[in-house]
């Protein structure tokens, strides 16, 4: 941001960020502050650099930047394939998975939903098929991923 004023730099950044979450940002300048840093890595920015420095240090930034945004873009991914499959289940395998990240019993759930336990054990097997989980916690892991609950 060669020549930018303070100001305008942490208006380019927020704009920046608006339109691309994800898009590592590297804050250069030969102006630099304490309070400067702070609102810049507040906005988003991975790293802030005061000039002059080696091109070696600027070289690392680069490459630790790009492989966090990798990193990151790897983890939306993720989300987003565990997004969909909450998406593909059922209303009722919905409300047993909701039941069992709840840490209710199949009983439990069954009473709720005024069905046999038997028919909750068939629904809790689809929902563990279709979410791709070989545990109850893994389930809670994915729904946290996923979106459908706050860690």
């Amino acid at each position: 941001m060669c020549g930018c004023r303070i100001s305008t730099a942490s208006n380019l950044l927020r704009r920046l960020r608006e339109s691309n979450k994800s898009l590592p940002i590297i804050i250069m300048t030969g102006h630099g502050d304490i309070p400067l840093a702070v609102e810049a890595m507040k906005l988003g920015a991975i790293d802030f650099i005061e000039k002059p420095f080696e091109d070696d240090r600027l070289i690392g930034t680069i490459t630790t930047a790009l492989s966090g945004a990798a990193q990151r873009h790897k983890g939306d991914a993720v989300a987003a394939d565990i997004a969909s499959r909450i998406a593909s289940l059922s209303p009722r395998e919905r409300q047993v998975l909701e039941g069992l990240i709840a840490g209710l019993s199949n009983k439990l759930i069954a009473r709720d939903y005024d069905i046999s336990p038997r028919t909750i054990e068939v629904y809790r097997a689809n929902v563990m098929t279709k979410m791709q989980a070989s545990s109850v916690s893994e389930l809670v892991r994915f729904a946290i991923r996923g979106g459908l609950l706050k860690d």
